[in-house]
């Protein structure tokens, strides 16, 4: 029964969480749909050339009006990177997605309060310049253009549609096409990343279970000084890395961290870990290759703990840090009652249906991912007189190289290795 009960509180504590920022993450997908719908990817593509200052903050901006889908933004990046883009740019791009988006920005500050947001975006511009500047100066243009040719050659992978409406933007507004496209890129993101942001909270809920000794155990919580900072910076994304959960998901657990004693720099690197999780890194392997991928995940493990020392530096030096850390049942155990978390998640429970109704009306389901796509924009296959309809080009290619028998009548295809990369790479 005491397990049981256990069971029953850690998750009661994940519920209480994802109530509290429920609102903020339907806002945040409402947001990053409207862009991904109405901004062309072709123009994300052309913009992203170069090794320059302008091609850094062109990728920094448009990543941070992206999705916050961790593996959408990696998909984006090396789609952009195979058509040209340089890999510093590129990785500017998938690290902006992640770390500089509105919903992100919102949760945090939900949960942790405004300074961590802040942080969280002026420590993401310090690491996106620190990893532009070491890939810029330790990646050889030889070594990116034989990076670039292993990514042409790897499958394209699950790409959200973006319709690029010809229409003028006021018209967007009223056009329920336009609005179907916003919708559908917001059914996709979360079908993408549902799975992580709920693993997120119930991990968070049942992690908030354990005796704070564990907490002094896993990080230097109450030393201080230098000493601490430093584990903190390191510990931190090693703990994000082995929880293998990414973007938003992360937050409840970062808060449940902050209440557990660890720095304000260990919470950050926490956060910013969110792109160098296993499956993350076996993806970087099949796009870039195992040498680069080690180059790129060692850039980015140093950039991210710097960034964090050096935000951690600036809010000290400005009295930014705060000083009051609630405790773990004030994050995991806030209650449900009439107020304006109750009144917001019903107005955007009411928008989040709305959308889904919308994408309802020609939806088709992508044989080979499962995704729900528009089925009057999507690619198309004709096998045996019926229609299947993709996300993008590497789903489409990939159902196109397996064998009829293998697929037909079927809704989903199981995918093999040596289906998925011919060649078995």
């Amino acid at each position: 029964m005491d397990a049981l009960d256990q069971i029953g509180q850690g998750l009661w504590n994940a519920f209480q969480m994802a109530w509290e920022v429920w609102w903020a993450l339907v806002l945040g997908f409402l947001l990053s749909g409207i862009v991904q719908a109405w901004v062309p990817r072709s123009r994300m593509e052309r913009a992203l050339g170069g090794r320059g200052p302008r091609s850094l903050a062109l990728a920094t901006g448009l990543g941070a009006a992206s999705s916050s889908c961790s593996y959408a933004a990696v998909a984006i990046a090396k789609s952009a990177f195979q058509k040209g883009a340089s890999l510093a740019a590129a990785m500017a791009f998938q690290f902006a997605s992640t770390n500089l988006v509105f919903e992100i920005g919102i949760v945090i500050w939900v949960f942790i309060g405004w300074q961590f947001t802040l942080a969280e975006f002026v420590g993401g511009l310090i690491l996106i310049v620190l990893m532009w500047a070491a890939i810029t100066l330790l990646v050889s243009r030889g070594a990116e253009e034989r990076a670039r040719e292993h990514a042409q050659a790897a499958d394209t992978g699950h790409q959200h549609h973006s319709a690029a409406s010809s229409l003028p933007w006021r018209e967007r507004l009223f056009s329920a096409e336009a609005w179907s496209d916003v919708a559908h890129n917001f059914r996709g993101d979360w079908e993408m990343l549902w799975k992580e942001i709920t693993a997120g909270f119930v991990i968070a809920g049942f992690i908030a279970l354990l005796p704070m000794i564990v907490f002094n155990d896993l990080f230097l919580t109450d030393t201080g000084g230098t000493w601490q900072l430093l584990e903190n910076v390191v510990v931190g994304p090693l703990v994000a890395v082995l929880s293998f959960v990414c973007s938003v998901g992360n937050v409840p657990l970062a808060a449940v961290l902050w209440a557990g004693g660890i720095s304000f720099s260990g919470v950050i690197a926490f956060i910013y870990a969110d792109l160098i999780i296993v499956p993350l890194i076996l993806i970087y392997r099949r796009y870039y290759g195992w040498r680069l991928t080690a180059l790129l995940v060692g850039i980015m493990f140093v950039a991210i703990a710097a960034a964090a020392l050096a935000v951690d530096g600036i809010f000290s030096a400005a009295g930014l840090i705060p000083e009051h850390r609630p405790s773990v049942d004030s994050i995991t155990s806030r209650g449900i009652s009439w107020n304006y978390t109750t009144f917001l998640n019903i107005v955007f429970t009411l928008v989040a249906g709305a959308l889904g109704g919308l994408t309802l009306r020609q939806s088709a389901r992508d044989p080979v991912c499962g995704m729900t796509v528009d089925g009057a924009k999507a690619l198309t296959s004709v096998r045996d007189g019926r229609t299947y309809y993709f996300c993008g080009p590497g789903c489409k290619a990939t159902f196109d190289a397996i064998p009829a028998v293998t697929v037909t009548g079927t809704d989903t295809v199981t995918v093999t290795r040596d289906e998925r990369e011919p060649g078995g790479r």
